[in-house]
């Protein structure tokens, strides 16, 4: 068993809640999205991110707008949805029990 595998398993099941989180905060742009990913120590990378942003758009759980930039083209920024927002608070409620669950079984370090 390669243990760098099951970690990065644990945190890409939990990317696109943490996704959805960032984008709940405020609407964002995927550089941002990126950056407040590896402030969390969930590094990301641009071909990880796009799909996952493709998929929950998809899902109609984001969308997108684009606004002109300063310093270049315009820009895609993201923004959650109602339905985005109902589902981050069902993924939330099922995190915490998740984690209760597993609390339960381990012993703290």
């Amino acid at each position: 068993m390669k243990l760098e595998n099951t970690i990065a398993q644990m945190k890409k099941g939990v990317l696109e809640m943490c996704i959805l989180s960032i984008i709940e905060e405020k609407d964002a742009y995927p550089s941002d999205i990126i950056e407040k990913l590896k402030e969390a120590e969930l590094l990301v990378v641009e071909g990880t991110l796009y799909p996952l942003l493709t998929r929950l758009k998809n899902f109609g759980l984001l969308n997108y707008y684009w606004q002109e930039s300063n310093s270049g083209p315009p820009r895609k920024y993201y923004k959650i949805t109602e339905s985005g927002n109902t589902a981050l608070s069902e993924l939330k409620t099922n995190w915490n029990q998740f984690i209760n669950s597993v609390n339960q079984t381990i012993k703290p370090i």
